[in-house]
């Protein structure tokens, strides 16, 4: 069978639109995809300043020694134990300060000790949420919640709340309950937004 010319030249041009067309989608994919690369997950939040409190649970580890590397629980009294160390007062104290009071505690022991502390486990620093909420329950800070923030884990209120009558239920360093007022209406609007507050761990927020 004979083919024109005509039709081979008809033929070469198709296939190079073909290819042409082809690259171009190829380029146009490339492109996609490298515009829809996921960007770099973001650093976790410095939790340098957090204070551990009872039933936190920490990681400690001393180099080169194996048998001094366990986790640690926070006792309801704020203290813990380590071998060599003693009993260690953890109250109020930064993942930073109670490994300087290893360090100190085991230089005994312990030529130069190199002793890393972290917070492992937060479970101590817990406010809860009771009342005409959706959720209500233990929350666990990370490392702080305000008012606000916490209802919104909880949830958000039913339609039988009175939100302008919330109060925080609060110990005080002596055992002393006291009763903070939180008017949800207002602080929604823009107004006592000095009503909300940063919790702290053990606080109650009764929606009535």
């Amino acid at each position: 069978m004979k083919i024109h010319p005509r039709g081979l030249q008809m033929a070469a041009s198709a296939k190079g639109i073909v290819l042409i067309a082809v690259g171009t989608c190829a380029l146009m994919m490339g492109s996609a995809a490298s515009s829809q690369t996921p960007a770099p997950a973001a650093a976790p939040t410095d939790s340098a300043a957090y204070t551990v409190k009872p039933g936190d649970t920490l990681a400690v580890s001393v180099w080169k020694e194996p048998d001094l590397t366990r986790p640690v629980l926070i006792q309801p009294d704020g203290a813990f134990s380590f071998p060599l160390a003693g009993q260690i007062d953890a109250r109020g104290k930064t993942p930073v300060q109670i490994q300087q009071m290893l360090i100190e505690r085991l230089r005994k022991f312990i030529s130069d000790p190199v002793v890393t502390a972290s917070v492992q486990e937060v479970r101590g620093n817990k406010v809860f949420v009771i009342g005409q909420v959706t959720k209500p329950g233990e929350i666990v800070m990370n490392p702080s919640v305000n008012v606000m923030q916490a209802l919104s884990i909880a949830g958000g209120a039913t339609p039988f709340a009175s939100l302008n009558n919330i109060i925080i239920l609060r110990r005080t360093a002596g055992a002393r309950q006291q009763a903070l007022p939180f008017r949800y209406n207002d602080v929604a609007r823009g107004k006592d937004l000095e009503l909300n507050i940063e919790l702290q761990a053990g606080d109650v927020v009764v929606v009535p």
